[in-house]
């Protein structure tokens, strides 16, 4: 899963050494999938023995290294701009430090004030760090969660609609067609020329002010920083606005391929490739529009009901961790039902446990991209796949206590991971069993508010908050985009010619004012467009 993963989403310029060190981070990490089953089963079973131990302690602090020393060094390292090996690590080492003092100062001042507001206080030092950094990934892990439980299924049932999904995309494109007219002037102005030939800039001189730098080698090594961040900014562009349009497309034709199902022989002729030929043409034609126009949707409606009814099961069993004679936890019910099966009992907390990863990874995703850093098919750089490694690293632990939170095996007996996070909570009482249990009430309520939209409504009807609002793509089923429709009839006519997404010419959205769109089902058509400048293609 892994190694797909990384072959998917890292950039071509990728060196080994960051593929090799994500990936070994992200082994780590996603490890708990298998190691919280295989926990369980052997505490069920009274079958302790060095394995699962070795690897808990495995796991838990090659991630613990990773994220807070090797990670952030091979990420300073990857980011600075110097032009030797030693200067790039001097300035990664260097950066770092500055970081970590910072960091380093602000814990000392809290140990102090502690200290000096609880006298009786008997927990050690590391009993008191390890308390603080558990209790922070609990606690922010919680709200990733309940944020990832409500919006998964809700987003995978609006994309089943192909109405409401040609408009997000419309939407979609419009926006990034206008961030990769950004990052192309600023790629323009970066004058890269030498790295890739066939990139033509359109209008991005330089005046005679910009050419007034010092010709030091910190300024020289800013600058080398800054263009490979804005040559990096154009190709993740790019990338988005083609997967956008191409999911566009092909959307269109799965439309029109449904509605004219009964005169095409029920047979699926694609705008991006010939018909299949020969003996089994005919029936793969037949099986792509079962597939594409009626299977497909159906599934996703039935996907979004499943992983709705387990999000209200985990939801369910977080809301009664704290009542000590109750367990309404439906996994925890299943478990001790199917105890003496072991494939069962490692099904029954795989499933919870995946899904919850999913939701809380997604939401740190989702929060980063419109942040500080992005996860893009084939074009993520290095340092925001260190980055996204990094932060994926610090809440596996948060994760898999919470889904051990949720089970309560007979005799209260606790697992190996939950034996060593135990010792956490006797150190700092604040930071105790009770919060361990309370916080997720919290987590509860909010995500009921997150599913009934309360925060949207609230910023809404207090107009001058709405700059605070979460922009996601419920926000863009309104209506078609008139500039994302007309970017796509010229990306369309463009392959229709025989040329590729993004090769000839776009008019992007910035240039599209005062136009009309007429859309009827299966086919959209312009009816009037006005000041509409054609702009040479981001080559």
């Amino acid at each position: 899963m892994v190694a797909i993963t990384l072959k998917y989403f890292a950039g071509p310029d990728v060196p080994l050494y960051v593929l090799f060190t994500v990936g070994y981070t992200w082994f780590c990490s996603i490890s708990i999938i298998i190691l919280v089953p295989a926990d369980i089963w052997t505490t069920i079973m009274h079958h302790h023995n060095g394995g699962i131990s070795f690897f808990w302690s495995l796991s838990y602090w090659s991630t613990f290294l990773l994220t807070w020393v090797v990670v952030p060094t091979i990420q300073g390292y990857e980011d600075a701009g110097d032009f030797t090996v030693t200067e790039r690590l001097k300035t990664s080492i260097h950066t770092n430090l500055v970081f970590y003092l910072c960091l380093g100062a602000i814990g000392l001042f809290g140990l102090i004030l502690l200290v000096l507001l609880q006298k009786n206080w008997s927990g050690g030092i590391l009993g008191f760090a390890m308390a603080c950094s558990n209790t922070f990934g609990l606690v922010t892990g919680a709200f990733l969660l309940g944020f990832g439980l409500s919006e998964i299924p809700k987003g995978i049932w609006r994309n089943s609609d192909w109405t409401a999904r040609r408009k997000v995309l419309t939407h979609k494109i419009a926006k990034t067609a206008l961030k990769l007219d950004d990052a192309h002037q600023e790629f323009s102005n970066a004058i890269v020329l030498k790295e890739d030939p066939s990139f033509k800039p359109q209008g991005g001189r330089l005046g005679e002010n910009d050419m007034d730098y010092d010709t030091d080698e910190k300024t020289m090594a800013t600058l080398r920083r800054q263009l490979r961040g804005a040559r990096e900014e154009y190709y993740r562009c790019r990338s988005e606005y083609m997967n956008f349009v191409l999911e566009a497309l092909q959307l269109e034709d799965t439309v029109k391929n449904y509605e004219h199902r009964n005169a095409t022989g029920w047979k699926y002729i694609s705008s991006f490739r010939p018909e299949h030929m020969g003996t089994l043409g005919s029936l793969l034609d037949m099986t792509e529009l079962m597939w594409r126009c009626i299977l497909q949707k159906q599934l996703k409606k039935l996907l979004a009901i499943i992983l709705g009814c387990i999000s209200a099961a985990i939801i369910l069993a977080e809301a009664t961790i704290l009542p000590s004679g109750v367990d309404l936890s439906l996994f925890s019910i299943l478990i001790n039902a199917v105890k003496r099966q072991e494939v069962f009992v490692q099904v029954a907390a795989f499933i919870p446990l995946m899904y919850m990863c999913m939701c809380t990874y997604y939401s740190l995703f989702k929060i980063g991209m419109l942040m500080f850093y992005s996860l893009t098919p084939r074009q993520t750089s290095s340092v925001n796949l260190l980055m996204i490694c990094s932060m994926v690293a610090r809440y596996a632990p948060p994760i898999s206590y919470n889904f051990l939170n949720l089970i309560r095996l007979d005799g209260d007996e606790k697992t190996l991971f939950e034996q060593r996070m135990g010792n956490i909570d006797d150190a700092v009482p604040f930071f105790g069993k009770g919060f361990n249990k309370i916080y997720p009430l919290i987590m509860v309520v909010y995500t009921l508010l997150i599913a009934t939209n309360f925060f949207d409504r609230v910023i809404e009807y207090c107009g001058n908050w709405k700059i605070f609002k979460f922009q996601n793509e419920s926000d863009d089923t309104d209506g078609f985009d008139p500039s994302g429709v007309i970017i796509l009839q010229k990306e369309r006519s463009g392959l229709e010619r025989g040329h590729k997404v993004a090769e000839h010419v776009i008019p992007l959205a910035r240039n599209f004012n005062n136009s009309s769109i007429s859309l009827e089902s299966g086919s959209s058509s312009m009816t009037t467009a006005t000041n509409i400048v054609n702009m040479p293609l981001l080559d």
